[in-house]
C-alpha cells in the first residue's frame, strides 16, 4: 500500500522525535510490504523564522493533500513576545480549522512497566488502565457567544454553550467507530441531568447507537465519569465527549498514567485524514541534546496507522516493540524510575537509541 504522510518536524525537540518516528514507519515498510512517501511541512516557529508565517497557504496544501499528518511539536520561548496572529500555535489552530478536525483521540494508558510511576493506588493500577477520550474539537461553550456586559450597575459574563444535532452525530460516529477497533465498549458522558445540550447529546447518541449493534454504549453524567477515571478506570475502553468536558477529563487520564511522554493523540474528521502528535510540548530546553522521549512520537504514528490507513497489524507491531523495549528495561531520562533502587535495574538511553532499540523489537 502506498501513503503520502505530510510530515512537520516543527521547534524544539520536534525534529528528533520525528526523525525515529519516520524510521519506525520505515521499518513497518520493510516488514509489511508498504511505501510511505514523506513531505516536509514548516509549521509553527521554524515557519515563522524562514516564511515570517506560522502556517504559509502553500504549507497548509501540502497537508490536505496529503493522505495523514505526522507532526513532533511547536512553539517556544523564541517566539512568545510576538503579536498573537503570529504564534506558532495560530499555525497549529489555522492547520485544525483547515483540516476539519472536530475530533480529538487522546489514549489513556499506562503501561505495566511504570506502573509505579501512576499517582494512584496499586491496587487500581493493576487491574489496567487502556482507554481512550473522543473529545468533540470545535463546538461546544469554547466555540459559542462570549460577552461581558453590565447588568443594573453589575459585571455580568456570558458563555453560550451550543450544539447541533449534526455536530453531536458527527463526534458520536468517531466514537463508535473507535470503539468498533477496540473492545467495543463505548461511555457517552453528558450532563443531561442539568444542561439541554447534554439531553440532545444523549438523544442523538442513543439514535446512532442503533447503527452500531456491535457497541455496547451506556451513559455518565461527567462529574461522575471524573470520579471513575481516578476509582475505576479499568471500566473504560471508549469515553465520548463535548468539548470542555473533553478538556477536563483528558487532562485528568494523562495524570493518571504517569508518564506525559509516552501519550499519543489524533485528530479526525470528515476523512481518513488526520493530525497525529505526541501531547507534550517542544521542550526547548532539552532540544538536541539527544535526552528527548520519542516514544510519544512513535505511538502517535502506531494511531495513524490503526486510525488512518486500516493497519491494525502494523499498529500493534510498533506498540508490541514499545513494550518490549520497556519489558528490557531501557529507559529515557523522562522515566527513569526516581527510586534508587529501581534506577539500578535500569538502562538510560537518549532519544536515538530509544528508536533504534524499538526497532530492533520490531517483528512480523
Amino acid at each position: 500500500m502506498i501513503k503520502n504522510i505530510a510530515v512537520i518536524r516543527g521547534d524544539g525537540i520536534g525534529p528528533e522525535i520525528i526523525e525515529q518516528a519516520l524510521a519506525v514507519l520505515d521499518k513497518i515498510c520493510n516488514l509489511y510490504n508498504h511505501t510511505f512517501h514523506y513531505t516536509d511541512v514548516d509549521m509553527g516557529g521554524c515557519a515563522i523564522d524562514k516564511w515570517n508565517n506560522p502556517l504559509p497557504e502553500e504549507m497548509l496544501k501540502k497537508c490536505l493533500t496529503s493522505d495523514s499528518v505526522l507532526l513532533g511539536a511547536v512553539g517556544g520561548e523564541k517566539w512568545n513576545t510576538l503579536p498573537g496572529e503570529m504564534r506558532p500555535e495560530k499555525g497549529l489552530l489555522k492547520l485544525r480549522a483547515g483540516m476539519g478536525v472536530y475530533s480529538n483521540n487522546r489514549p489513556a494508558k499506562i503501561w505495566p512497566q511504570l506502573s509505579s510511576a501512576s499517582p494512584l493506588k496499586q491496587s487500581i493500577v493493576e487491574q489496567g488502565i487502556d482507554f481512550i477520550i473522543v473529545r468533540e474539537l470545535i463546538g461546544g461553550i469554547y466555540f459559542g457567544k462570549h460577552e461581558t456586559e453590565t447588568v443594573d450597575g453589575k459585571l455580568c459574563a456570558t458563555d453560550v454553550l451550543n450544539y447541533t444535532e449534526e455536530e453531536i452525530e458527527r463526534i458520536g460516529r468517531i466514537g463508535f467507530e473507535t470503539a468498533q477497533k477496540r473492545n467495543k465498549k463505548l461511555c457517552s458522558v453528558e450532563k443531561s441531568n442539568v444542561l439541554d445540550s447534554s439531553r440532545l447529546w444523549k438523544k442523538v447518541m442513543h439514535q446512532l447507537c442503533e447503527e452500531y449493534p456491535d457497541v455496547e454504549l451506556t451513559d455518565m453524567l461527567v462529574d461522575n465519569c471524573a470520579m471513575q477515571i481516578v476509582k475505576n478506570p479499568a471500566q473504560f475502553d471508549v469515553i465520548v465527549t463535548e468539548n470542555m468536558f473533553g478538556d477536563i477529563l483528558s487532562d485528568e487520564a494523562s495524570m493518571i498514567t504517569g508518564s506525559i511522554g509516552m501519550i499519543p493523540s489524533s485528530s479526525l474528521g470528515a476523512t481518513s485524514c488526520g493530525l497525529y502528535e505526541p501531547i507534550h510540548g517542544s521542550a526547548p530546553d532539552i532540544a538536541g541534546k539527544d535526552i528527548a522521549n520519542p516514544i510519544g512520537t512513535i505511538l502517535s504514528a502506531a494511531m495513524m496507522l490503526r486510525y488512518s490507513f486500516d493497519m491494525p497489524k502494523e499498529a500493534d507491531c510498533i506498540e508490541k516493540a514499545v513494550s518490549a523495549f520497556l519489558d528490557l528495561g531501557y529507559r529515557t531520562a523522562d522515566i527513569m524510575p526516581s527510586d534508587p533502587q529501581e534506577a539500578q535495574k535500569c538502562t538510560k538511553v537518549g532519544c536515538r537509541e530509544c528508536g533504534r532499540r524499538i526497532i530492533e523489537n520490531m517483528k512480523l
